[in-house]
């Protein structure tokens, strides 16, 4: 069980006890938390880290999960992809099918909580129900919108405007066109959780073994979901570029969160992109935080070639293990990286592989920029402060005037 006094060590008192004072002040409230997945995907690992928390601060905090099938999961990806920017074509059937799984839903929760946390664009539709109670309804949006299809933006900016505030990850993803208050808070990585714990040597040398992955030589990695916005096959394209000049082997792993349909298509597709090639270890993982995390500390260079992104933890978790990062400027990603000091950020396949050639070429250069990072890590994206976000959102709701007494 997750246990805030452990972080003491990594943050300091000061961070703590101003965590403690702000639950103080939220003693009493129930916040719902509402999302798709308790499974895969970086909104589903970061309510299991903090509903815990916001409990043990002295905040009644729940998480519900809505139920659909694969047909309102198939809707939903592809309402994802359009609003990354991807060209979809969605029916009026499919989005009538959308909005009657939402109403499904709200007869199975309850919604009556002080503050109902709507996490993402499939369970959207839930605010419709929030004339029937006198409570607070804040959007949580993961990812960026800046380029939306317009038609599915325009339809679910109807719902967005029924909501009392609504929250972004990065500057860059607020809308001019949202009249509510809009919020930027980060999402964050747990240094004390599996993912992102340290290892012993042993088990970072046995899980690679396992993997037949060479460690004497310098190993490449990209985690994610195999999808076709993280790129995967631009990264084997990179690798295949690098790979004339400086010896190098290529890790892809990854799973799929249980509401995207799409993962397996991607898949199939990088396996037969990297056909022919032993040192392209593709590796398809279930739900290993241990497995995750050896990998990345076992590699040489992490990359990160993002085509779309909401955020990109990804980066933060390899920062922390001071490993040097390249990867693509979109998304939250500049917010993690500062180009040349902290990672490096690259705009296109050859601009990507001309990094990563550097940074195998020149091992001070890519440990200092690994250094940098971890620190840029600690102080702005650990999970405490994800924390002290959070409650300081949950008191905006009760200080209009955006002066917050105590």
């Amino acid at each position: 069980m997750i246990n805030l006094e452990n972080y003491r060590r990594i943050v300091g008192n000061n961070v703590m006890d101003e965590l403690y004072i702000l639950g103080e002040k939220l003693k009493g409230k129930k916040i719902l938390n509402i999302n798709s997945t308790s499974v895969g995907g970086g909104v589903a690992e970061i309510l299991n880290k903090l509903v815990p928390l916001l409990n043990q601060v002295g905040v009644c905090a729940e998480w519900n999960v809505i139920k659909g099938d694969s047909k309102f999961f198939t809707i939903t990806k592809k309402i994802h992809n359009a609003l990354h920017g991807k060209n979809q074509e969605l029916s009026v059937e499919e989005m009538d099918y959308f909005i009657d799984i939402n109403k499904q839903n709200m007869k199975g929760i309850d919604l009556s909580s002080d503050i109902v946390y709507v996490h993402d664009p499939q369970p959207i539709c839930l605010v419709e129900k929030k004339s029937d109670f006198k409570n607070n309804w804040i959007w949580r949006c993961h990812i960026d919108i800046t380029e939306a299809q317009e038609d599915v933006y325009e339809f679910l900016r109807g719902y967005i405007s029924l909501y009392d505030s609504c929250v972004f990850s990065a500057p860059a993803f607020s809308k001019k066109d949202i009249t509510i208050p809009q919020i930027m808070i980060p999402p964050s990585i747990d240094p004390l959780s599996d993912k992102n714990k340290d290892l012993p040597e042993g088990e970072i040398k046995k899980i690679f073994e396992k993997y037949n992955i060479d460690m004497t030589r310098p190993v490449v990695t990209q985690i994610s979901r195999f999808d076709y916005l993280k790129d995967p096959c631009g990264v084997i394209e990179v690798y295949k570029l690098v790979k004339k000049h400086t010896d190098c082997q290529l890790v892809l792993a990854g799973g799929g969160a249980t509401d995207d349909p799409e993962g397996m298509m991607v898949y199939e597709e990088v396996l037969n992109k990297a056909k022919g090639d032993t040192d392209i270890h593709i590796l398809l993982l279930p739900q290993d935080d241990i497995l995750i995390n050896a990998l990345q500390r076992g590699s040489t260079i992490i990359i990160q070639k993002s085509i779309k992104e909401g955020f990109g933890l990804t980066v933060s978790e390899a920062l922390w293990k001071e490993k040097p990062v390249i990867a693509s400027a979109v998304g939250g990603i500049p917010l993690q990286i500062t180009h040349k000091y902290s990672g490096l950020l690259t705009y296109s396949i050859e601009g990507t592989a001309y990094y990563l050639k550097q940074l195998l070429d020149n091992p001070d250069y890519a440990a200092k920029l690994a250094k940098n990072g971890r620190e840029h890590v600690k102080n702005n994206f650990l999970i405490t402060r994800h924390l002290r976000d959070y409650l300081l959102l949950f008191l905006s709701v009760y200080y209009k005037d955006d002066i917050i007494y105590f």
